[in-house]
């Protein structure tokens, strides 16, 4: 068995944003040249996530909105966690919600996607480096 691994990094400048990260997935499925296996997309922080959908303007909208209203940023006291100094609780429950990782199949060494998925990662506490783990096991 092969493996691959490699750490996305992402500096965004805003609070929250959705960032479609294919590409670069399916860049690094054909530098493993694993034609079989596996691709793992994690995000390591706790205030961020890695998730499937559609790549569509309206949809990414819709995922703000119903977020913000599912937790919303502010006012911040009124989160136990950010008496700690905090103000990230929010982004917190926000991972929670989208996920923290996706795994897809790797078929005759490419993505093996359903109709119009995309993998993004999710950012709900910007504004510092944060790291993107891809794992791709196979033959």
């Amino acid at each position: 068995m092969k493996s691959l691994t490699e750490y996305l990094k992402f500096n965004i400048k805003t609070r929250r944003a959705s960032v479609n990260i294919t590409q670069q997935i399916e860049n690094l499925v054909k530098k493993s040249k694993i034609k079989e296996g596996l691709c793992l997309v994690n995000a390591m922080h706790i205030t961020a996530s890695v998730f499937i959908n559609d790549d569509e303007t309206g949809l990414h909208k819709d995922y703000e909105k119903w977020l913000e209203g599912l937790a919303p940023h502010s006012p911040t006291n009124q989160y136990e966690h950010n008496k700690t100094g905090e103000d990230n609780a929010d982004a917190h429950l926000k991972r929670q919600v989208m996920g923290r990782e996706v795994v897809v199949a790797i078929t005759n060494g490419k993505l093996d996607f359903g109709p119009w998925e995309q993998i993004f990662y999710g950012e709900f506490d910007g504004r510092r480096t944060k790291r993107v783990l891809v794992k791709i096991i196979g033959e």
